[in-house]
């Protein structure tokens, strides 16, 4: 009789085992998409708004966002490999230093859908690059540095590193754009993503080249510390600035008269578009991949006659 009754009751867990089975199955057969940045500013935040209104639109997809711990390729390869581990289906990453990371990204393409976005890795085996053509961008920053010193100059460019595809588009559309003209670029000095480093650098410049004409931040950071290293040696009025993207104190900067522009793009649309399409590839939806594997995203200059309209928008954005 003992025995009958444990009989029983092991079918009965078992039969309600049974009958859990299904959804937990469902639950892990939800597929992961990872969202990979490559430094902490404003401009990854605007671009979680876009992961985020994905996801409300992916109820299948679990959409999960990374900022490495610090701006290097062996950070952002760790965070790779973690994803790797755990079975990811799809990544979207802006890859700090694209040729030293093709075999990284080489393995995530062998095992999961991957695109890049921000910076292209066009070496490595990824799907489809989602972002700016940053060489064109260079150039409306180069067309800026133009109207800001009709007569020339000297200039100086920062940026995190010169190894991200980004950078060295961008300044090669400035490049082309000032060839022939009378502005020269003394130096490109870089900082490693250290944002301390950012200001220092033009601090030090400020110092040894105390008649620089104009400043260049070619990343999100940059620009913001090119005005706060300005406005604290009382330089405002004497040195012109040209950034790039969105920054609060970037467009504060514009407001007040002491950044001349700043070329931005649109971050929300690489969050929102790189979610989205990681999907539509998972579910056997090709179709959007063009052929030179490039989807491009427009940029345009804000400066003092719309920089509040713009800034008002930003602000939106970074709303929790």
């Amino acid at each position: 009789m003992i025995t009958s009754r444990r009989a029983l009751i092991a079918m009965a867990a078992a039969a309600m085992a049974g009958a859990m089975m299904p959804q937990a199955s469902f639950a892990q057969d939800k597929k992961t998409l990872a969202f990979v940045v490559n430094v902490p500013a404003d401009f990854w935040q605007i671009a979680r708004r876009g992961t985020e209104k994905a996801q409300k639109e992916l109820p299948k997809y679990n959409i999960e966002f990374y900022i490495p711990g610090e701006m290097s390729a062996a950070a952002q390869k760790r965070i790779l490999e973690d994803l790797l581990a755990k079975g990811v289906s799809g990544v979207s990453i802006s890859p700090v230093n694209p040729d030293n990371s093709t075999d990284i990204l080489n393995q995530v393409a062998s095992k999961a859908a991957l695109f890049t976005q921000d910076a292209d890795a066009p070496k490595s085996n990824r799907l489809l690059y989602i972002g700016t053509d940053n060489v064109a961008a260079g150039r409306q920053a180069g067309e800026q540095m133009m109207k800001a010193l009709p007569n020339g100059g000297k200039a100086m460019v920062f940026v995190g590193t010169m190894d991200a595809a980004n950078a060295r588009e961008r300044l090669q559309g400035i490049k082309e754009v000032i060839a022939g003209s009378k502005i020269e670029i003394i130096d490109v000095r870089t900082d490693g993503g250290d944002q301390a480093k950012a200001k220092a650098n033009v601090e030090d410049t400020l110092t040894k080249y105390p008649n620089i004409d104009l400043l260049v931040g070619l990343w999100a950071y940059n620009t913001p510390q090119i005005y706060n290293a300005v406005k604290a040696a009382g330089k405002e009025s004497k040195v012109k600035i040209v950034g790039f993207d969105e920054d609060q104190q970037t467009l504060k900067g514009i407001s007040e008269g002491v950044i001349d522009a700043t070329v931005v793009q649109q971050p929300y649309e690489f969050g929102y578009q790189s979610m989205i399409y990681l999907a539509k590839y998972l579910e056997g939806d090709k179709s959007f991949i063009p052929e030179n594997k490039q989807k491009i995203i427009p940029t345009k200059v804000i400066d003092k006659s719309n920089v509040k309209d713009f800034a008002a928008e930003v602000r939106e954005l970074l709303k929790k």
